[in-house]
């Protein structure tokens, strides 16, 4: 019988900002937006007055206006994921991804070296705690679906084992929403024709719940309430990407500005490339509009490259061909994907390009901001200019 963990970080943004500002624990924050755009993550303190991620900000000052927002740090949250990662390659080469803050991982031949799965478990809640310095949870099944409902019920901060002759009394008290497919439209549906619990799907027959949800749905949530879950973990590495966003103070719809604000967030985005040492093939812009509808375009470079102007460029490009008759936009992205080590790609020399370019001026740049702070180089476009 395979041995299935679920590693799920217990409010990842919130805890690694906690970790650095310890002066905040034990009362409710966020990360994301003071009073403009939207929660990324929540403590726990802050949950507890309704507060949760993707909630756009004003709402979570009217519901909790004592709570402090602090500003997201994406590449620390990826520091610590990597690390984090780093120590589940420790236990086990089969880990799954799902996001930067989880994973399931496969601990079934690992028991002979590290001991019961629970010893395993703790294993690593400690090491993360101890390493990284932020809380997990961890839910320990025979499959995948009793793993992550297992980490659910942990939370915060906890370890959950189910055993295999432990899912059935584990699974069916639990309400219909807990099963995976099962959203507000299904769950309706489901208490529509009274199934309320896992074992009220369980005991109805089959059949009854193909009529009502469909062939495919009705047979999975049939398989599912029993506890049936034959999908394996499979191991992979993390799709890697580089970005960066900016929320306007107030809603514009004027061009330019909004053009000047993708060079302030292609550079960044730029800058961490060439600190991290990797090249990108992709870029994708993300527009929000001040009706929250969010839009977002890629276009994929002839060779890849870790130079602002060409991240720039490709991002207005992506720019002016959306259709803009939306509301004023509200907050504009940059994300580079397919990336490579700079020191062994390949990249398509331009015809009649010079042997020091751009790139040479960008890093010699970088080494200045590092040395004498942000402000030490800019761009003439940006210079002078204050945040929108």
């Amino acid at each position: 019988m395979p041995v299935i963990m679920h590693v799920d970080m217990d409010a990842f943004y919130a805890s690694v900002e906690l970790r650095r500002h310890p002066e905040l624990k034990g009362r409710p924050m966020w990360v994301g937006g003071e009073s403009r755009g939207v929660v990324l993550s929540a403590s726990y303190e802050a949950r507890a007055f309704g507060v949760e991620g993707g909630m756009s900000s004003t709402r979570a000052r009217r519901l909790c206006p004592d709570a402090v927002a602090v500003s997201p740090d994406h590449d620390t949250y990826s520091a610590v994921s990597e690390g984090v990662f780093a120590i589940f390659s420790t236990i086990t080469p089969t880990v799954e991804p799902m996001s930067l803050d989880e994973a399931f991982l496969d601990v079934t031949g690992a028991q002979r070296l590290l001991g019961s799965p629970r010893q395993i478990g703790e294993l690593i809640r400690a090491m993360v705690a101890d390493e990284q310095g932020v809380p997990c949870s961890v839910g320990i099944g025979p499959s995948k679906f009793i793993a992550k409902l297992a980490s659910n019920a942990a939370k915060p901060n906890g370890l959950v084992e189910v055993p295999p002759t432990g899912v059935i009394s584990f699974l069916h008290p639990l309400g219909v929403e807990k099963i995976w497919g099962v959203g507000p439209a299904t769950a309706s549906a489901l208490h529509k024709i009274g199934l309320r619990t896992v074992s009220d799907i369980a005991h109805t027959p089959r059949s009854t719940l193909q009529r009502a949800l469909g062939a495919q749905l009705g047979a999975q949530l049939h398989d599912l309430a029993w506890g049936v879950d034959a999908r394996r973990v499979i191991a992979h590495e993390r799709e890697r990407s580089v970005g960066s966003q900016e929320t306007f103070s107030k809603d514009t719809d004027d061009l330019g500005l909004i053009e000047d604000e993708l060079l302030r967030v292609s550079s960044r985005v730029a800058s961490r490339m060439r600190a991290a040492r990797v090249l990108g093939r992709t870029v994708t812009v993300h527009v929000r509009f001040a009706d929250f509808r969010v839009v977002q375009r890629s276009a994929t470079l002839r060779s890849p490259t870790d130079a602002t102007g060409d991240v720039h460029a490709s991002a207005v490009k992506s720019l002016r061909a959306m259709r803009l008759d939306r509301p004023r936009i509200r907050r504009v992205g940059v994300r580079v994907e397919g990336l490579v080590n700079a020191e062994t790609a390949y990249q398509q020399p331009m015809l009649g390009e010079p042997d020091h370019g751009w790139r040479d001026a960008e890093r010699a740049a970088d080494a200045a901001v590092a040395r004498f702070g942000p402000r030490a180089v800019q761009r003439a476009t940006l210079a002078g200019r204050r945040r929108p």
